[in-house]
């Protein structure tokens, strides 16, 4: 029997163990699951606290890949009757014929609708930005004449695409840059985006530019049917009834119905390779002891820099670039209150008139606050008591060891709640009910210092026979949950077939072609 180590538990390795056992026959392979905490779903697991539900960081689950969709749907059909907001508003929603009643069962993926704004000097701007008239009415006549000459010049004179700044600026213009990407992207990254890499924007905005979002205008007014939609400008996604977490501790059952195992707090501490390069042993440490498995794959969704870090053996070029490779870390807090102070002037009805937003994106200078989530919007089952509380995700962005990460639970949360008094969204620090925060390590792969040279590291990675990097992490690289997946479904393919190439498993979101159309 071959035995397959799959480290880490996130979206790129519970699809890698579950993709092997559904393809391979149980009595032919071993598949053992490697996870340093004790919950599942990495940076997509949800945390309950007090009855109330947070979601690390916000997902929305859309694909434009069919085996990504027919998957989610095996584990979570999609809802067949109204969720209880839906119910309470009298509020169309998008059903699927036969599916489940999420008011009867958990295992259920809602459909809901997508809104994202940004918050800037005190007032709202469509994410992405629109070309509808509200947002020309809070730009004001100056701000919108310069914005359009700016645009004008950024189409005429392209600039050569060395950085993030570059690739921002070609597409919406000096101005809408300097308004709407510049302060969030270094808060984001803690770097400017002239240091940036333009792969990321290139990645994470593809297609999107003023004239998509024009274009997009243009053909939802006249009602064009199959239209491609950018993923940044989809209107409605799917959503498991109690946050992305539940999809994962769904499949992780699934798994282990099937035999697999899941092995919790069992940290990843080194890889043994032998003379010819072949990984023989992964070791990890789990209550105090150490313990090697050997092995005869190796599936990687932890981060490269310290997977490479763990192993014997590494030549200096190698190791170098993987030591260098750059992380931004995420903290969050919970915040529970009666009411929000933003005003809903949209015509979208919400339990309580809140706005409607699932995130909004703060571009307010005077705050270090980055995003703010409510989770009243992402799912009415995350609430405890939604009739009569809003709790919200204020999100902020920094480093393993700075400031920020080094504070307590109660300062960072009261650092937060005072962002949400200077902003507007409540009176007085004595408004809130309750907090809870939460500490996300190397969520964000980042795009700058050794990041360059990734392709030599790369090839080093793939000289490795039995080694699959997948995920997130395990490639460096902004994938969103569809992308992490099928960097696995490409890995065991590969297993199962004896492939030795891994160019299909690099190649998964690269090409545009790939992610859009489909």
């Amino acid at each position: 029997m071959k035995r397959a180590l799959i480290i880490g538990a996130g979206p790129a390795g519970l699809t890698a163990a579950y993709e092997l056992l559904h393809r391979e026959k149980p009595e032919e392979i071993e598949v053992i699951v490697l996870e340093e905490s004790e919950k599942l779903g990495g940076i997509s697991r949800t945390v309950e606290y007090h009855g109330n539900r947070m979601d690390m960081g916000g997902h929305r689950f859309f694909t434009k890949v069919p085996e990504v969709n027919a998957w989610w749907d095996a584990m979570l059909p999609r809802q067949g009757a109204p969720a209880s907001d839906d119910i309470a508003l009298n509020r169309k929603a998008t059903l699927a014929p036969g599916g489940p009643d999420p008011e009867q069962t958990d295992r259920v993926m809602l459909r809901r609708n997508r809104v994202s704004r940004i918050l800037f000097n005190g007032r709202f701007f469509d994410y992405p930005i629109s070309l509808r008239p509200e947002t020309f009415r809070n730009m004001g006549l100056v701000t919108t004449i310069v914005a359009g000459f700016s645009y004008l010049k950024g189409v005429l004179f392209k600039r050569k695409e060395r950085s993030l700044e570059d690739f921002y600026i070609n597409r919406f213009g000096r101005k809408l840059y300097s308004m709407f990407f510049e302060h969030y992207t270094e808060n984001l990254w803690g770097r400017h985006p002239s240091q940036i890499d333009p792969s990321w924007g290139a990645q994470r905005v593809k297609g999107v530019s003023i004239s998509a979002v024009l274009k997009n205008a243009i053909e939802k007014q006249f009602g064009k049917k199959n239209r491609k939609v950018e993923t940044s400008l989809i209107e409605e996604f799917s959503y498991p009834k109690l946050g992305p977490g539940q999809l994962w501790d769904v499949t992780g059952a699934e798994i282990e119905k099937m035999g697999g195992k899941i092995l919790r707090e069992s940290r990843v501490t080194g890889i043994r390779k032998n003379e010819q390069g072949h990984i023989t042993h992964v070791i990890y440490e789990q209550a105090g002891k150490t313990v090697e498995l050997a092995c005869d794959y190796v599936v990687s969704s932890m981060p490269i820099r310290d997977l490479v870090g763990g192993m014997n053996d590494v030549p200096p070029e190698p190791a170098r670039i993987a030591a260098g490779l750059p992380y931004r870390d995420y903290m969050t807090v919970g915040v529970l209150v009666p009411h929000l102070n933003l005003k809903n002037a949209t015509k979208m009805k919400t339990i309580g008139n809140i706005v409607p937003d699932n995130w909004i994106y703060i571009h307010d200078r005077t705050v270090q606050m980055g995003r703010m989530q409510i989770y009243n919007n992402w799912s009415p089952y995350l609430i405890k008591d939604i009739e009569h509380t809003v709790w919200v995700g204020l999100e902020y962005f920094c480093n393993e060891g700075d400031s920020f990460w080094n504070m307590k639970d109660d300062d960072f949360a009261k650092l937060g709640i005072r962002e949400m008094v200077t902003l507007g969204m409540i009176d007085k620090e004595s408004d809130v009910l309750d907090y809870h925060v939460e500490r996300v390590k190397k969520a964000y792969p980042a795009y700058f210092d050794t990041y360059k040279e990734i392709d030599t590291l790369v090839a080093y990675l793939n000289s490795i026979d039995n080694l699959y990097c997948v995920g997130r992490n395990g490639q460096h690289r902004y994938n969103n949950i569809d992308h992490s997946m099928c960097t696995s479904f490409e890995a065991v393919k590969n297993i199962i077939s004896g492939e030795r190439s891994r160019d299909n498993i690099w190649r998964v979101n690269t090409e545009k072609e790939y992610h859009e159309g489909r």
